[in-house]
């Protein structure tokens, strides 16, 4: 999974590469890269 570094904070959506189904994606961005990462299964 790809983070963008320019974003501070994000939160979305994407379907998973292998089994294709949603998972919601919450990160965030501090001076030295990621602070929080955190990914859900939704159903």
């Amino acid at each position: 999974m790809l983070l963008d570094p320019d974003m501070s904070e994000e939160h979305y959506v994407e379907d998973c590469q292998v089994c294709c189904n949603p998972i919601q994606v919450f990160f965030k961005m501090g001076e030295n890269g990621v602070v929080h990462f955190e990914a859900v299964r939704l159903q």
